[in-house]
């Protein structure tokens, strides 16, 4: 019986999170807005209803959605607080999210061999980022959109994932994706297979340059260059990857304008400070008035940062609840890249273990690298903070992957984990 209550205490922990954020929009306001606590019991219904069906269907590891819950509540909660209609929008986004989340659940756990599905995981990002840069809309300088009846998408967060999936299935037999029925010989093989590996990852580098998509391009090689740390046996060949990045990085400093930009903003941006500086100048203005308990929700000026409900809602999210929700937030997401890793670790299926290690990575660097470059510890990317940040691309790419890990930790716990009732 107490373990049964166990599972419940952090959910009350959300749901009072919810309640007192929200009822403190409501009532400093006059009259009383009735809409807050409307919002509050349509995010609360979604999440409660979610995790209840979690537990009793046995769905494996629990906390993954307990965590993105917190995280969904503080993100939704400000967004809210900067601007109602986006928050509406955020949670018809959510509502997706979470039947996409149930979706590629059982899809996953239906569909078998996906280790043999690599022609698919390099052909479709492929087709996607064709069709982006024909077909797609330029918004902030980044050409990575597309828009279909009102609707605008980015397809490099399928990719991604598509990208990872590409990843299992070519170290789940290491060096030996394609060719293994030629006449080549074994040595031949391995450098042709190796020499694929890195044609398709500079390859979705390639097209995202040309999208000027510099914070994906910095999360697939990170990503990209962590697997081939951990699971290639080939210490050269680690080597050589790493060496190309520097030269990448120089020939983007040199001649993209848009690169050497960022990096001279991030080195100073006071000299510039009303026009090139102001945003992360803003960023660091906010989150420093908020002090270590935040000037309070709906009593700061977050709208002052730019882009605060997407790329700078950290810097919201520090300057009114503090840089103790701040610290909070960040401990959520490496509570939740831990609690991924053990799926990892514990899950035997070589493919299932790479595919969860490069998910994680993608939050966890995604999450790095925004919240990096709000605070300047390094040069500014407009990627989102995941769970967090205002946008439906990225919400739903967000729910694919909780579903997915959600799907391989249910068979770990099916073979002697956990029980829940």
């Amino acid at each position: 019986m107490f373990r049964k209550i166990a599972y419940y205490i952090p959910l009350c922990m959300i749901v009072f999170v919810n309640i007192i954020g929200y009822a403190f929009l409501a009532f400093k306001e006059e009259p009383y807005n009735t809409q807050a606590f409307l919002m509050c019991f349509i995010v609360l219904a979604m999440l409660c209803i979610s995790y209840i069906v979690i537990i009793k269907k046995r769905f494996g590891e629990s906390y993954l959605f307990l965590i993105v819950s917190m995280l969904l509540s503080i993100g939704i909660m400000m967004i809210y607080r900067l601007n109602s209609g986006l928050a509406v929008k955020q949670i018809v986004w959510m509502l997706v999210g979470i039947v996409v989340f149930f979706t590629c659940y059982y899809s996953y756990l239906k569909i078998d061999k996906w280790h043999k599905y690599a022609v698919l995981y390099m052909a479709v990002p492929i087709l996607l980022y064709i069709l982006t840069l024909v077909f797609g809309t330029t918004i902030n300088g980044a050409k990575n959109w597309i828009i279909i009846a009102g609707f605008s998408f980015q397809p490099s967060e399928i990719n991604k994932i598509l990208y990872v999936f590409f990843l299992g299935s070519y170290f789940k037999n290491q060096d030996k994706l394609f060719f293994q029925k030629s006449n080549f010989s074994e040595k031949n093989k391995i450098l042709i297979n190796k020499a694929l590996l890195m044609f398709i990852t500079y390859l979705n580098a390639g097209f995202l340059v040309l999208q000027r998509d510099w914070g994906t391009i910095a999360l697939l090689l990170l990503v990209y260059l962590f697997v081939l740390y951990i699971f290639s046996e080939d210490n050269k060949f680690l080597i050589l990857n790493c060496a190309l990045l520097l030269p990448t990085a120089l020939i983007g400093y040199k001649f993209f304008y848009h690169v050497r930009v960022r990096v001279e903003i991030w080195i100073d941006p006071w000299q510039d400070v009303l026009g090139k500086g102001y945003q992360i100048a803003q960023s660091l203005f906010g989150i420093g008035s908020g002090g270590f308990f935040g000037t309070g929700l709906g009593m700061g000026k977050p709208y002052m940062i730019p882009f605060a409900s997407t790329d700078f809602i950290f810097s919201a999210i520090c300057e009114e609840m503090g840089t103790m929700t701040g610290v909070a937030v960040v401990l959520l997401y490496m509570i939740l890249c831990y609690r991924a890793f053990k799926i990892a670790l514990n899950i035997k299926s070589r493919f299932e273990k790479i595919v969860v290690l490069g998910l994680t990575l993608l939050i966890g660097m995604q999450t790095f690298i925004i919240i990096g470059g709000v605070i300047k510890l390094i040069p500014l990317t407009g990627i989102t903070l995941p769970f967090v940040s205002y946008g439906g691309s990225s919400l739903v790419s967000s729910f694919i992957i909780l579903g997915i890990l959600q799907a391989i930790s249910k068979r770990d716990f099916s073979s002697g984990g956990e029980n829940y009732g």
